[in-house]
């Protein structure tokens, strides 16, 4: 049996093409789900948002103009609901804070605190995936700020997760260091943004708004030729 292929999936919780780009990743696991292995990894693209929209886009109108082409965006993906406060009313400081509480989450995961197994009333998804799907949906469909701590903890708590354990992911500083991990990741492979695929030990690199088929395919050729063959060049 040909053993799966290792997927690594780079994406910010602000982004918005992760967010249209989610029910494509769903499909995959769902199609090829004993045959494609995906590890989770969270790039701070919206480290500090004054800096990356209010400067950034001052020229084109600032946080207002962000937000009408995030809306515009998700126009045209009619699968995901868009709330019109998202970079309006509701400006979070930066998408780091959800990471970190993403990455105590899978820390929890890894030491069997937590399941890895997908759970039937999550479509599929485990604890920890369907986590960060409920974090993108409270920014976008719902408008929460994740940027704030107090804002997360309600919504771990409702998935079962233990709190006291991941405040201690904080105070330990565990879950900072399995977040400096993946920002080496990110040199490392010198990612460009978010969403990112990486395949064949970071040999290939699928980035943005990328189709289904087109992820489907890479993957299917990894199977069909595996990485340890040796190459015609």
């Amino acid at each position: 049996m040909t053993k799966p292929v290792e997927l690594s999936y780079f994406s910010d919780l602000l982004c918005v093409w992760a967010y249209v780009s989610q029910i494509r990743l769903d499909e995959l696991r769902q199609n090829m789900r004993s045959q494609v292995r995906v590890s989770y990894h969270f790039v701070t693209l919206f480290g500090a948002t004054e800096q990356r929209i209010g400067e950034g886009w001052k020229d084109r109108g600032g946080f207002d103009a962000f937000s009408d082409h995030v809306l515009e965006v998700c126009a045209g993906f009619p699968h995901v609901e868009i709330n019109p406060q998202v970079w309006k009313s509701c400006i979070p400081k930066t998408s780091a804070i959800g990471h970190l509480y993403l990455k105590a989450a899978q820390n929890l995961e890894a030491a069997g605190e937590l399941s890895p197994e997908p759970v039937i009333e999550f479509a599929g998804h485990t604890i920890v995936e369907e986590l960060a799907w409920r974090l993108r949906c409270a920014f976008f469909r719902d408008a929460i700020d994740i940027g704030r701590l107090t804002n997360l903890y309600p919504i771990g708590q409702a998935l079962g997760i233990p709190q006291a354990a991941m405040a201690e992911q904080f105070d330990s500083g565990a879950a900072f260091a399995a977040l400096e991990v993946d920002a080496g990741l990110k040199e490392l492979h010198k990612l460009e943004g978010s969403p990112t695929y990486l395949l064949n030990n970071g040999r290939q690199k699928l980035y943005g708004n990328v189709g289904y088929r087109i992820i489907e395919a890479n993957i299917a050729e990894l199977l069909e030729r595996p990485e340890d063959q040796a190459s015609w060049c």
